[in-house]
């Protein structure tokens, strides 16, 4: 299996999970976000490594199984800035409810004073697509290195060096 299709069912996965979530929750504020999201992600990326690893009959490395792992992770990455943006056209309060939620969390229990709560609003207002898809991007990727990393080092290798096969 390529790592186009793992990372296209792995982001499947994880918009399927965000619009349910979403849908129960009633709250569009931050679609791909949470544990189970998390979850999905590396248990997705460790079986699809694994199942990589597999298919090469564990002729691998290391760094082959983590490179595979990774490939898949900015797969998926891009598939969901994409459903992010698709996401904030077809419900346009998207960018609205998101400001929103981020201000109520500043006045329960933040510490941040109403001067620093509504300059902090006001940059999130004019820069946040920057903060959506950049720290989608980081969050995605960070996530994604730990499940290529435990995916690498749970599955079996035994790779074979090239010059040493027999001729027989």
């Amino acid at each position: 299996m390529s790592h186009l299709l793992a990372g296209l069912l792995i982001s499947v996965m994880v918009i399927i999970v965000s619009i349910l979530t979403m849908m129960i929750a009633g709250n569009a504020a931050k679609p791909g976000s949470g544990l189970l999201t998390y979850a999905i992600i590396i248990g997705g990326l460790i079986l699809f490594v694994n199942l990589y690893g597999k298919a090469k009959n564990s002729n691998v490395t290391f760094g082959e199984l983590f490179s595979y792992g990774f490939k898949s992770t900015a797969v998926y990455t891009v598939i969901f800035i994409g459903f992010l943006i698709i996401f904030s056209l077809v419900v346009p309060d998207f960018k609205s409810t998101a400001i929103e939620a981020t201000r109520v969390q500043m006045e329960t229990g933040s510490g941040v004073s109403e001067q620093q709560a509504e300059q902090s609003i006001a940059i999130m207002e004019n820069y946040f697509w920057v903060f959506a898809i950049g720290g989608t991007t980081l969050l995605f990727v960070i996530i994604g290195a730990i499940g290529s990393l435990i995916g690498a080092a749970v599955t079996k290798k035994n790779p074979q060096p090239p010059f040493d096969q027999s001729l027989s």
